[in-house]
């Protein structure tokens, strides 16, 4: 009985992609009640920026994150700035974080739920209106910086989840 039940299971599992989380998201980055359209997995880099505090001391501060968005290990689109996520059918959508939750360690970045503020073109991205970050590795810079202007990245990999109302 259970390898009849299995296969069903393992096939919804296998076309929802890294949304079937084993376990409920965090609640500040839930988004019950909306649809997934897309989900991806990015690699890339977040890049930051050695700057003055509003105590004039030298920080790290986050400048921006640049990744590739891949789906079945083929190049799909491509993660920048703003934040911005643009896919080669031409369609992209700008987000605005609302939400987030720590990563599994201290070196992960946090999970984001993510508004869409913005979008452009026409195609899978169009009806989007939650992005959610999740399964995040790496990305979080510590230490000193020593020079102002000085810019540091650090390689990261997170599952991208694009959802919409409904």
């Amino acid at each position: 009985m259970f390898i009849k039940h299995a296969a069903p299971t393992l096939l919804v599992a296998a076309l929802i992609g890294p949304a079937a989380a084993a376990e409920p998201l965090p609640e500040a980055i839930a988004a019950p009640g909306e649809s997934l359209v897309l989900s991806v997995h990015a690699e890339g880099a977040q890049v930051y920026e050695c700057k003055a505090g509003t105590d004039g001391k030298l920080a790290w501060a986050f400048r921006e994150p640049i990744a590739t968005l891949l789906s079945d290990g083929k190049t799909i689109g491509r993660h920048y700035a703003g934040p911005n996520w643009e896919l080669a059918d031409g369609s992209a959508v700008t987000g605005k974080a609302v939400g987030n939750a720590p990563g599994a360690t201290a070196a992960d970045i946090p999970w984001l739920k993510l508004e869409v503020a913005s979008r452009r073109g026409s195609g899978i991205l169009t009806p989007v209106t939650t992005v959610q970050r999740i399964n995040t590795h790496g990305g979080e810079l510590y230490g000193a910086c020593e020079k102002a202007g000085e810019f540091k990245s650090v390689p990261y990999t997170a599952d991208y989840v694009f959802l919409k109302k409904g």
